[in-house]
């Protein structure tokens, strides 16, 4: 199994960053029904006004190679579409555990 932990930092005033980060999520939180390999997400915005980044999510998947199918989906190319003007800074791990 993979754990995929993705974070991002998005550009804007924080209402527009809570409202992007918030459309994101909801679109995040879908795709376990959408996508096959996708066995979970769980998505969380930063609630603490001290730290930088955004968004977090950690998605649960079989192997690595479920984390490309999962990337090039048309379901997730969609919901990452909704930050793409917004993002500033990704950072990203995947681990077997």
């Amino acid at each position: 199994m993979v754990k995929h932990i993705v974070t991002f930092k998005l550009k804007g005033e924080p209402t527009e960053r809570l409202l992007k980060a918030e459309a994101f999520r909801d679109a995040l939180v879908k795709l376990p029904g959408l996508i096959d390999v996708l066995e979970s997400i769980e998505v969380g915005i930063n609630a603490n006004p001290a730290e930088h980044w955004d968004v977090v999510l950690t998605a649960t998947l079989p192997d690595m190679e479920s984390v490309a199918v999962y990337a090039n989906h048309p379901a997730h190319v969609a919901a990452a579409s909704i930050i793409a003007d917004c993002k500033a800074d990704r950072a990203c791990v995947d681990y077997y555990c």
